[in-house]
């Protein structure tokens, strides 16, 4: 499991300061607004112009709200909240908690996950941090889920990552950070590039570029079995495309 960090922000205007950053709506942080026994909110930060900096989850815990982010952007996304914070009452601070995740029966406390009811519960203690042996790469592969620093990168926006999808995004809340290039995306234009499953047939690993013919069409980012993750130029998918020594098919989520 990619290793997490996990903040607490706290203060009066914490809820104000990051419903005015991150694309979804804070108002679900609580159960009776997701009208599902919810509580886990799924979210990213953008830059102005719409593209990724970090994907992250949210949850409520007493007088904080926790943030859980992946380790290798922990510092960086600190950074980028306190240079937005200025003179708010807001704090950031490490909370000495852990992640604990798995697919199975959930522990009390935990919430569910999300983006998809495939990928199980998330909880937050002092416990180290856990799993329970699930296979998160074939259960990401299997439902499209994009991973932080494979299919999540600078360069991501996220409706062709499939935030939507992912309830990632809310397109009623207002203003946030790259709202107005997604909300673009969404209204006015049509995706021509974006993550797909494939179906592999032979060997390739991840990185390797796909071809539909002598064309460029994509890369091949996450594999499982005879499954991978792939972002594609959808004006160039063929019925049969090439990496490497694989063939490469459109395999759709259902």
């Amino acid at each position: 499991m990619p290793s997490r960090r996990v903040f607490q922000i706290t203060g009066s205007e914490a809820e104000e300061f990051l419903q005015g950053l991150v694309t979804n709506d804070i108002s679900r942080l609580d159960p009776d607004q997701t009208g599902d026994g919810g509580g886990l909110v799924y979210a990213a930060l953008l830059t102005p112009q719409g593209k990724y900096i970090a994907d992250f989850f949210l949850a409520r815990q007493g007088g904080a709200i926790l943030l859980d982010v992946d380790e290798a952007l922990a510092d960086a996304l600190a950074k980028r909240l306190s240079m937005y914070k200025l003179r708010a009452d807001v704090a950031i601070s490490d909370s000495g908690l852990q992640v604990q995740r798995g697919t199975g029966p959930a522990p009390e406390g935990a919430f569910r996950d999300p983006r998809h009811a495939a990928l199980g519960w998330r909880a937050y203690s002092e416990a180290p941090e856990s799993d329970d042996g699930t296979d998160w790469t074939a259960l990401r592969v299997a439902h499209c889920i994009p991973e932080t620093g494979i299919e999540l990168t600078p360069d991501t926006f996220i409706l062709e990552a499939g935030f939507e999808r992912l309830n990632g995004v809310d397109f009623r809340k207002g203003c946030y950070v790259g709202q107005e290039v997604t909300a673009r995306m969404k209204h006015k234009t049509e995706l021509r590039k974006g993550l797909a499953r494939v179906a592999v047939a032979g060997q390739a690993a991840p990185g390797t570029e796909i071809l539909a013919g002598e064309k460029a069409a994509g890369t091949l980012l996450s594999t499982a079995g005879d499954k991978g993750i792939a972002y594609l130029r959808f004006d160039r998918v063929a019925p049969e495309m090439q990496a490497g020594d694989a063939r490469v098919s459109l395999d759709p989520v259902a």
